[in-house]
């Protein structure tokens, strides 16, 4: 069946004038192509409010501080020790060559400490009177406990389950570490403190260092300084065949003893001064220890062995007895015996 022409267009014109009068209104609310960015049709702007008026409790305060805010005073504290963020595992003596951020930026923040930021440590008042108002051990703790009080809370504390526990790692004895036993001590009449890793070599001196007071909190961690060379290219006595010759000796060795990562290295010391007593050079195997806690490990047994760290490679620790421990137990051996 044919239809006229003008009757097959009519539905299609319909539509097109329809789609013409949508685009139209389209085009009408279009932005221009160089508009606003910001200026987005279907989405209607926000008038900008005038900013509040202050409080009447707000404008007596300004009014007290006679119309400023003040800063916080500076926290005071009369202990008679330098504040620095690790205790047991850096040395006062031990100075850096350089640092890896200035110096003027105190960890403790902007003046919220009275003593000033050298890069490593915040240090304490000298002179004459520095430390009267530092109150003594005694005082603060009282009279000693028992042997049964001691046994109870050793009992109580030392299982692994208990929720009165501070880890500590391979920073040791750190200022706010302080602050979190006297946290716990705000509840409890004990803490537990595990310890794992490097600080492990020294007990006794992780020990002293537990016994502070309250001290202020430090706000980050402040990045370690540069300090020189640990191992020299010719050892001290030594020249440098001799101390090519001791390296090789040490790493064609078999070790003494396998450290692992984070654990308990209480005898490494002991076993050291031992071996040294036969042979003179000692390996290590620190594998899976890291090249940094082995640095750390080596400078720790340097001083408490004595001995001379000649290699770190590959996680492993090559240590020298040194000359002096030698002669000593060359005269020991020929020495006569007392009558």
């Amino acid at each position: 069946m044919l239809l006229p022409r003008d009757l097959l267009l009519l539905p299609w014109r319909r539509a097109t004038a329809a789609g013409e009068a949508i685009a139209r209104r389209l085009n009408h609310h279009r932005a221009p192509p160089f508009s606003d960015p910001d200026d987005d049709p279907p989405f209607t702007r926000l008038a900008e409010r005038p900013p509040r008026a202050p409080s009447k409790k707000k404008k007596k305060e300004e009014e007290d501080q006679g119309g400023r805010i003040r800063p916080p005073e500076p926290a005071s504290s009369d202990l008679p020790f330098d504040f620095r963020y690790s205790y047991s595992e850096t040395d006062p003596a031990w100075r850096p060559i350089g640092f890896r951020e200035p110096t003027r930026f105190s960890p403790f923040g902007p003046g919220r400490l009275d003593r000033p930021w050298d890069g490593v440590a915040a240090a304490a008042a000298r002179g004459e009177g520095a430390g009267a108002a530092a109150t003594s051990r005694e005082e603060v703790l009282g009279e000693p406990l028992a042997e049964e009080e001691v046994a109870q809370l050793v009992e109580r504390y030392r299982h692994s389950d208990c929720s009165r526990q501070i880890n500590l790692g391979k920073g040791g004895v750190t200022h706010n570490m302080i602050d979190d036993i006297h946290n716990h001590w705000k509840r409890a009449e004990a803490v537990r403190i595990k310890c794992l890793g490097v600080p492990t070599l020294d007990m006794d001196n992780i020990c002293f260092h537990l016994e502070r007071p309250q001290i202020p909190l430090m706000l980050w961690k402040p990045l370690a300084p540069i300090y020189p060379r640990l191992v020299q290219n010719v050892a001290d006595g030594l020249t440098f065949e001799k101390t090519k010759e001791l390296r090789n000796t040490g790493l064609n060795s078999s070790p003494l003893m396998k450290l692992t990562r984070n654990g308990v290295y209480v005898n490494v010391v002991d076993r050291v001064r031992e071996a040294f007593k036969t042979v003179e050079v000692v390996r290590l195997d620190c594998s899976h220890v890291g090249s940094s806690d082995c640095k750390k490990i080596g400078v720790k047994l340097r001083d408490l062995v004595p001995c001379v760290p000649l290699l770190f490679k590959d996680e492993q620790i090559i240590l020298w007895r040194g000359k002096v421990k030698q002669e000593n137990s060359v005269s020991l051996q020929f020495s006569p015996e007392p009558s």
